[in-house]
C-alpha cells in the first residue's frame, strides 16, 4: 500500500509531467493553429481529459472594434466549438460589469476565487455565480490575462468536481497562463489587424494588403462597377454648423448610405470627406444588379432620413450617386513611405461626373450607358439623353430609374 507521502509525490511528479506536456504543447503545438478560440477550445480540453476539473472556461478581450468594446470567448464541456458573444461600448458603466468578478479584475485584482458550493454572501455574489450554480458548477477561479505592454484580459474556469479545484490544480492553470498569453496575444493580434484594415480599407483590399500588396504600384487591373456618392451643401454646414452636429450628421448620412453598399457585397474603398467611393467586383455574379439594389435601397434610407430630420425641424440632405463600369487600376498609390489603397482609372472620373450631374438632372441616381449595358437583368432603367461630362470626351448616355423625377434629389 502506497503511503500518503508516496502519494503526493505521485501526484506531484504526474502534475509536473502534465505541466511540461501542454507547455510543449502550447509553444510548438500550436504553431499551425490560426484562431485564439479553437487554441482555447484544445486548451480546456486537454486539461479536462488530464484529469482537471475544468467544465466551462472563458477568454474576455478587449477588441478596436467600430461597434464593439469586447468578445467573450466560451467553452462548456462536450462543445465542439467556443461561443463568441461581443459586448457594446458603455457595458462598463452598468451594473452587470460592476457587479461582476470582471470588474475586481480590471480594478487591480491578481485573482478572483469563489467556491461555488458554500453558502453565498450577499455582498459578493454576483449575478455570475448564481449562473453557474444553475449550472451544476462547484467552483470559479478568474486571473487577469497579462499582454505585452501592460494590455490585461480575463480569463477564467469553472469546475464541475465536488470540493471544486484543489490547490494544485490552481496551481497548475496559473504556472500555464504566461505560455497561454503568449500563444494567444499573437492570434489577437493578428485578428486586430486583419479587424483593423477591414474597417479602414475594405476586406478585399484588406486581403490584398495582408497577402502583400505593400509597395508603391502594386496592384491589379479589375472590372467593376463604380459608386461615387456626394452630400450637397456640405461646405456651407461644416461651416455654419458646430463640430458635433456635423459629425452626426455625417455619420448618419454614411450610415443611410453605406449599410445598403455593404448588405448587397459592395466594397467601400474610402470616406472622402462628406463623399463615399465604392466598387463592386464584376467576378460576383449579378454585381451589376447588386450596384443598382445599394442605389436604391440608399435612396430609400435618404429619404427616410430626411423624413426624420425634417420632424425635427432640420433641413433636408441633398445628395447624389453615380455608377459607371469599366476596368479600374485597383492597388496602392502614394508616396514612398505613406501609400493608399484606391482605385484609379478613367471609369472612376466618369462615375465622379455623373454624381455631379445629377444635381444639373435634378435626379438622385445616373448611370452611364456602358452600366445599363453590363446590367441586363436588373431594375430597370430610362434613358434621359446624351450629355456631355467634363474631362470625359464623347457625350455619354445616361439613364436613371423611373420614378426618379419625382425622388427627393
Amino acid at each position: 500500500m502506497n503511503s500518503p507521502l508516496h502519494q503526493d509525490e505521485t501526484r506531484r511528479f504526474a502534475r509536473a509531467q502534465l505541466r511540461g506536456e501542454m507547455l510543449d504543447w502550447l509553444l510548438a503545438g500550436t504553431r499551425g493553429e490560426r484562431f485564439l478560440d479553437d487554441i482555447f477550445v484544445a486548451f480546456c480540453r486537454r486539461l479536462r481529459e488530464a484529469g482537471i476539473p475544468v467544465a466551462r472556461g472563458t477568454i474576455h478581450l478587449r477588441t478596436h472594434h467600430p461597434l464593439w468594446l469586447g468578445t467573450r470567448i466560451l467553452w462548456r464541456t462536450g462543445a465542439a466549438a467556443a461561443e463568441m458573444q461581443n459586448f457594446e461600448y458603455g457595458i462598463v458603466d452598468t451594473d452587470q460589469f460592476k457587479l461582476s468578478p470582471a470588474a475586481e479584475i480590471f480594478n487591480g485584482a491578481e485573482r478572483v476565487r469563489k467556491r461555488l458550493e458554500e453558502p453565498a454572501q450577499p455582498a459578493t455574489d454576483y449575478g455570475i455565480y448564481r449562473d453557474l450554480r444553475a449550472e451544476g458548477l462547484t467552483d470559479y477561479v478568474a486571473w487577469p490575462l497579462h499582454y505585452t505592454l501592460g494590455k490585461s484580459h480575463i480569463i477564467s474556469f469553472s469546475a464541475d468536481r465536488p470540493g471544486g479545484f484543489e490547490p494544485d490544480d490552481l496551481d497548475l492553470l496559473a504556472s500555464l497562463l504566461p505560455a497561454l498569453s503568449v500563444v494567444t496575444e499573437v492570434r489577437h493580434k493578428n485578428r486586430l489587424t486583419r479587424l483593423l484594415l477591414d474597417t479602414y480599407v475594405g476586406p478585399h483590399a484588406s486581403e490584398m494588403i495582408l497577402n502583400g500588396a505593400t509597395r508603391r504600384g502594386s496592384g491589379v487591373t479589375v472590372e467593376a462597377a463604380i459608386m461615387v456618392i456626394d452630400l450637397r451643401g456640405f461646405t456651407e454646414i461644416s461651416e455654419l454648423w458646430p463640430r458635433d452636429d456635423v459629425i452626426s450628421l455625417l455619420n448618419d448620412y454614411f450610415d443611410a448610405i453605406s449599410l445598403p453598399i455593404e448588405r448587397h457585397g459592395g466594397e467601400i474603398l474610402k470616406f472622402m470627406g462628406d463623399g463615399l467611393l465604392a466598387i463592386f467586383h464584376l467576378d460576383t455574379p449579378a454585381a451589376c444588379t447588386a450596384a443598382q439594389s445599394a442605389a436604391l435601397e440608399a435612396r430609400a434610407a435618404m429619404r427616410a432620413l430626411n423624413i426624420a430630420r425634417a420632424e425635427r425641424g432640420q433641413p433636408r440632405l441633398g445628395y447624389g450617386i453615380g455608377v459607371n463600369v469599366g476596368a479600374v487600376m485597383y492597388g496602392n498609390i502614394g508616396s514612398r513611405s505613406r501609400l493608399d489603397f484606391t482605385i484609379i482609372g478613367p471609369a472612376v472620373n466618369v462615375a465622379a461626373r455623373l454624381e455631379s450631374l445629377t444635381k444639373v438632372l435634378d435626379v438622385s441616381v445616373l448611370f452611364s450607358g456602358a452600366f445599363a449595358a453590363r446590367s441586363s437583368g436588373g431594375h430597370q432603367l430610362v434613358p434621359l439623353g446624351t450629355f456631355p461630362l467634363r474631362g470625359v470626351g464623347d457625350p455619354l448616355e445616361v439613364l436613371a430609374f423611373p420614378d426618379d423625377a419625382e425622388a427627393d434629389a
